[in-house]
């Protein structure tokens, strides 16, 4: 299993991580020799998650953001009173988990699509594991 360790800037944001994970993906598949398999990726937190969208207009994750805050405002009153229920909102609606395949010896995304991890209680130091299955 491969750890990603990613520090966070704002208290909400999504960063696009394609490049990275690619990168760390790309290294096991070449370690491993695989041609088909999965990529499961995982953010074990609560008030994070990842998810798979377009990466090449940088108004996508904007509108996104926008849309959660609007349902989902921080200045709610919530029954979880330590001032992050809306994080933790946001977070379940995201998810913190995607898969991807392999084929070929390569993976597979759109051409519009990129992997972001989505903060909504930063800025904080954030993990991201990724598990590489050969078939």
């Amino acid at each position: 299993m491969i750890e990603i360790n990613l520090t966070t800037k704002n208290r909400e944001e999504f960063i696009d991580i394609t490049e990275k994970l690619i990168n760390v993906i790309n290294q096991e598949i070449e370690k491993e020799n695989i041609k088909d398999g999965i990529v499961i990726i995982y953010v074990p937190h609560t008030t994070a998650g990842c998810v798979i969208n377009e990466n090449a207009d940088p108004s996508v994750k904007k509108d996104i953001l926008e849309f959660l805050n609007t349902h989902i405002p921080r200045d709610k009153k919530y029954h979880h009173t330590e001032g992050n229920a809306d994080a933790h909102i946001k977070a379940s609606i995201i998810g913190n988990s995607l898969n991807l395949i392999i084929s070929g010896g390569k993976v597979i995304l759109g051409s519009w699509q990129g992997i972001f991890f989505c903060e909504f209680d930063g800025p904080r130091t954030r993990k991201i594991f990724v598990q590489v299955i050969k078939k």
